[in-house]
């Protein structure tokens, strides 16, 4: 018994930093941006740069099904290191290529690092009782704090062993972990999934409303933590590394209090939970727009944001059994996906708004309206309409 635990403990630790050090590479290009261009010798527009730091989110978003999918037919552990095999080529290029084609084509490849969460949470689930799953995904799910090391160390890095050493120790990570790997237990299988299957659930109305809600929350967490050390630097002319420590800030407040939100939503019923909190989501967003270049009040409703959606993805993955309990993990893998589209478009529309407009006032405030419209749905369907569910 105590070897089996010891095994299976073995295993959570390695999905979890596995998760880490891919989610590293997921986020590598925002911290360091400008010398990222500069080095390549381009110049480029706002919706050019926004365009460029959103791209890694697009692949890593789309692919987290069959990624999912593949890690539960042959396992876990044989995925990730495949995974980690394919990440060193982008991560060896985006210090050598020399235009912004090759930029945003390195960029997409490097998005396959945003599918680690997918194999991750399949790897892991594998070798505990479902009973104690909600634990597990909660401390697996601590790997999203790659994105912060990414932003804090990045810039700093950069200074003393310049681009290249930068990716070359993001190399040597991804290598160090594939040998780890190999010495992990590796999870069962399932020949039965697919992806006819795993998409079957897009037929659901529910599954649809639950990746409409995370699509803001887990959106807001992604694009915040991709373009907080953009607005710093532009709003109020941070240094690379100050931007960093609060982008590095806002990924570990986000990412640490994502199971807060689950534990809550195992004490209070989370429909309600999550009203309460799209509303302060609201409420924060119209008050950033408002003061957007007061840095005071700017950093205070960002460490706001910070705790509101993570809470918010928390609660989220909680509603999953709620609504669809006999197709829990289809449903969270759909559900997953879209909420890492949601931090592929903020981006582009917020460079977009500031290129035409001068200012992202406008982008802040189509956050809050689009989480206006996610209250309704939650309210009318969930909270006193017909689909309403009592826990």
């Amino acid at each position: 018994m105590g070897s089996s635990k010891s095994r299976s403990y073995f295993a959570l630790a390695m999905g979890t930093l596995a998760m880490m050090v891919c989610f590293m590479v997921w986020l590598s290009l925002a911290p360091m941006i400008d010398i990222i261009l500069k080095n390549a010798g381009v110049q480029v527009s706002e919706l050019q740069r926004s365009l460029l730091l959103a791209t890694p989110i697009l692949l890593g978003s789309i692919m987290r099904i069959p990624m999912g999918i593949m890690s539960d037919r042959f396992g876990g552990k044989k995925t990730y290191i495949i995974l980690m095999l394919f990440l060193i080529i982008p991560v060896l290029m985006i210090p050598r290529v020399h235009s912004y084609g090759m930029l945003v084509f390195t960029a997409l490849l490097l998005g396959m690092s945003g599918t680690s969460f997918a194999i991750g949470v399949s790897y892991v689930t594998r070798f505990f009782p479902p009973e104690k799953q909600g634990l597990v995904l909660g401390i697996a799910g601590v790997g999203n704090i790659g994105t912060a090391f990414s932003s804090f160390f990045f810039p700093r890095w950069v200074k003393v062993i310049d681009l290249n050493g930068v990716f070359y120790v993001l190399i040597g990570l991804l290598v160090l972990f594939i040998i780890l790997l190999l010495f992990s237990p590796e999870s069962e299988t399932n020949k039965n999934a697919s992806i006819v299957a795993s998409l079957s659930v897009a037929k659901e109305r529910d599954t649809w409303l639950l990746a409409l809600f995370y699509f803001l929350t887990f959106g807001m967490f992604m694009s915040m933590t991709n373009l907080l050390s953009t607005f710093m630097v532009g709003l109020f002319n941070d240094s690379l590394v100050d931007a960093g420590l609060w982008a590095a800030l806002f990924a570990v407040i986000g990412t640490l209090v994502r199971p807060v939100g689950g534990y809550l939503s195992d004490k209070i019923r989370p429909m309600s939970l999550l009203r309460y909190d799209f509303i302060l989501i609201i409420i924060a967003a119209v008050v950033l727009g408002i003061f957007l270049e007061t840095k005071g009040i700017f950093t205070t409703i960002i460490v706001a944001l910070a705790v509101l959606v993570g809470l918010g993805n928390g609660i989220i993955f909680k509603m999953v059994p709620f609504v669809s309990s006999g197709n829990t993990g289809a449903v969270t893998g759909f559900v997953g996906a879209m909420g890492g589209l949601g931090g592929y478009f903020p981006p582009i529309i917020l460079g977009l708004i500031k290129q035409m407009t001068g200012s992202y006032k406008i982008g802040i405030y189509l956050i809050a309206i689009f989480g206006i419209i996610c209250l309704v749905l939650l309210q009318k369907i969930y909270i006193s309409g017909s689909r309403r569910i009592v826990s």
